[in-house]
């Protein structure tokens, strides 16, 4: 009876039907029967059916994602997609949960949803238009440290920035989220040609005494001050460093957001996180190509799309204990159907931390 089947049938199909003669024998099938039974058998084979070995089916292959699936959480900073211009704030997080994200995080600028004109009631609302979504916001940061530093030579914009900081921190409560990225300081800042340079020694003092200002509303509010490593501004330039800056406030509620990218050029972030350790309360993942050919914000790049070592980046948060938010941080939303780099990032996600292989 074999004789009767094709000879580029799959591995199986010829023991699955002999079994089908023996159990039907004396009955006449005909060749459609036969085969049609034989696929089914074979599939139920696969698909470890009955009893019959699986494992190779379910096996992970590493060349299409990690070989293990991690405990990590999927979000999505709001700089990926083309707001407010083309999408409205609602769009853009019905359009991260669509793609496949646990959260997202928002940025408090001068002039958006997210701003001083905004209050608790607004803030409110944007977080349970994410509630109704299944989206958490998984956190809050802002690009207003860099025109209004925490130890700028300009005591006006230090307190400008002590006050928007202050402001931040009781948006991420209102928005229902602990964590708040925090830059506490720069020596120099390179993309701006209004920053007087700040001495080392200065710079420190500063910062501490602006991030201790903040530590009691913090505390207060139920909200962590996420101290990130920028290097770029040549402050905190090991993870060291960061740590003593951390552990001086004597504080639960001063922790690390730790940003992979902000470190490629000269460092791996690989080694940071197991120094930072369970300082880490939230991140970024960042992807950077040191085959750029400037230092700019053109250096970061689309996941996966640079020379980072993600597999030995993901191990290392797993080693050390996180169980947080990774989130994809990008400054150039697509300007030709910008979904779909909302899409890629989350495929992308999805393969580094072993949810598809």
């Amino acid at each position: 009876m074999n004789s009767i089947l094709p000879a580029n049938l799959p591995l199986g199909i010829t023991d699955a039907t002999a079994a089908i003669a023996r159990q039907q024998e004396g009955t006449s099938l005909s060749r459609r029967t036969m085969l049609k039974s034989a696929l089914a058998s074979a599939g139920a084979l696969a698909l470890g059916v009955g009893g019959a070995p699986s494992g190779l089916a379910q096996t992970a292959d590493s060349r299409r994602g990690a070989s293990k699936r991690y405990p990590l959480k999927k979000s999505i900073n709001l700089w990926a997609f083309p707001y407010p211009d083309r999408m409205t704030l609602r769009e853009c997080l019905q359009l991260a949960r669509e793609a496949g994200f646990d959260g997202i995080e928002l940025n408090y600028d001068l002039e958006s949803d997210l701003s001083p004109k905004a209050g608790t009631r607004e803030f409110e609302a944007i977080r349970r238009q994410a509630d109704q979504l299944g989206l958490a916001i998984s956190g809050l940061c802002s690009f207003l440290f860099w025109p209004y530093p925490l130890t700028s030579n300009d005591a006006a914009k230090r307190a400008r920035g002590l006050e928007l900081a202050g402001r931040m921190a009781q948006a991420a409560h209102d928005l229902g989220t602990e964590n708040l990225l925090v830059v506490p300081g720069a020596v120099h800042i390179p993309w701006r040609t209004d920053h007087e340079p700040v001495p080392n020694d200065v710079c420190d003092r500063r910062a501490r005494e602006a991030v201790g200002q903040l530590v009691s509303q913090a505390e207060k509010l139920k909200i962590y001050l996420n101290i990130e490593n920028i290097f770029f501004n040549g402050y905190l330039l090991s993870p060291m460093e960061l740590n003593a800056f951390v552990d001086s406030f004597n504080s639960a509620h001063v922790r690390v957001h730790f940003d992979t990218g902000n470190v490629m050029l000269f460092q791996h972030p690989e080694h940071w996180i197991r120094i930072l350790g369970q300082r880490i309360q939230n991140t970024h993942f960042k992807e950077f190509s040191k085959k750029a050919t400037d230092h700019s914000l053109e250096s970061f790049r689309p996941l996966l799309d640079g020379t980072t070592n993600w597999p030995a980046v993901v191990e290392a948060l797993d080693e050390v204990g996180y169980r947080g938010y990774c989130t994809f941080e990008y400054f150039h939303p697509y300007e030709h159907y910008p979904e779909a780099l909302i899409y890629q990032t989350s495929d992308s996600l999805d393969r580094m931390l072993g949810r598809k292989a």
